[in-house]
């Protein structure tokens, strides 16, 4: 096999540069000179950026046009103003069934979270998908321009349009008025959030999310499930002082670590970080706990 045609190494430097990047703590100019370096040359790195980012035209896991699902785009009252968001129920449905809420990355209301939802009301829930940066008129299909607008939320908005959804699903006429959510990356955080503001919040499940500080641990109602990657070490950072204060507040919770796996291991549409192994064991505990708490 020629050289050129032999696939990228990718380092767990690079993912780590990519991590940063993706946090808002790297620009794209300097994450591609950094990711240069790495890779030894341009054309190396530009091989391996597309690697390290998600693949919105990856194929779904559950089809847009899957027959076992109903999916809308809907809007709905917000914290202080419309939010837009897309529901999913399961096209069988006898009953009144628990809801979830699906809770974005930092890139916004994408093809692959409005996947997640369907997934998860294929599991026998009604799936409710907010779009976050409804604030700002919405989603954009440039992702790099979705990361750069979530520096522009108020996170007191973020939380009232959250507590606001949490509201909107008690009222749905095919849920059963349980309320659970489920957060990935920027998602995790901010489903930490809604745990702490939402009291009739009664699951929440967060993967490698930003823990909430110090008293606000003590307003937590909710039963939590928290997924973190071994190797991702910024989000890491804050596990134990969590535990502790959840600990300390009687906070019902299940703490998960996957060795090995990485910041958005659970995201298949990114070849370098998902992690199959670790994603269907999280995705089964999640599911397994969200079909306890809301039933």
């Amino acid at each position: 096999m020629s050289k050129s045609t032999e696939k990228p190494v990718i380092t767990q430097a690079m993912i780590d540069a990519y991590d940063e990047y993706t946090h808002l703590t790297l620009d794209r100019r300097r994450f591609m000179e950094q990711l240069t370096r790495l890779a030894g040359t341009g054309a190396a790195a530009a091989a391996i950026a597309p690697m390290l980012a998600a693949n919105s035209a990856q194929a779904a896991i559950v089809a847009e046009s899957d027959a076992r699902v109903k999916g809308e785009d809907i809007t709905y009252p917000g914290g202080s103003g419309e939010m837009k968001g897309y529901l999913v129920r399961p096209a069988d449905q006898a009953g009144k069934l628990g809801t979830v809420i699906v809770i974005h990355e930092n890139r916004g209301l994408n093809p692959h979270i409005r996947d997640v939802a369907r997934r998860v009301a294929l599991e026998g829930f009604v799936a409710l998908a907010p779009d976050f940066l409804s604030p700002l008129g919405g989603t954009p299909d440039d992702e790099d321009k979705a990361r750069d607008m979530f520096t522009k939320l108020d996170p007191a908005q973020t939380v009232a349009n959250g507590v606001a959804t949490v509201t909107f699903l008690k009222g749905n006429k095919d849920g059963n008025g349980k309320v659970g959510a489920v957060g990935f990356c920027w998602g995790g955080g901010t489903a930490n959030m809604l745990a702490v503001n939402a009291p009739d919040l009664a699951a929440s499940v967060a993967y490698y999310g930003m823990q909430p500080k110090g008293a606000d641990v003590s307003k937590i109602k909710a039963a939590l499930l928290l997924h973190y990657a071994g190797l991702d070490d910024r989000t890491n950072a804050g596990i134990d002082a969590f535990k502790k204060e959840l600990d300390a507040d009687h906070v019902e919770y299940t703490v998960y670590v996957y060795e090995g796996a990485n910041h958005a291991f659970s995201n298949d549409t990114s070849a370098a970080r998902y992690y199959k192994k670790a994603a269907d064991l999280a995705w089964g505990r999640t599911i397994a706990f969200l079909k306890d708490k809301l039933k």
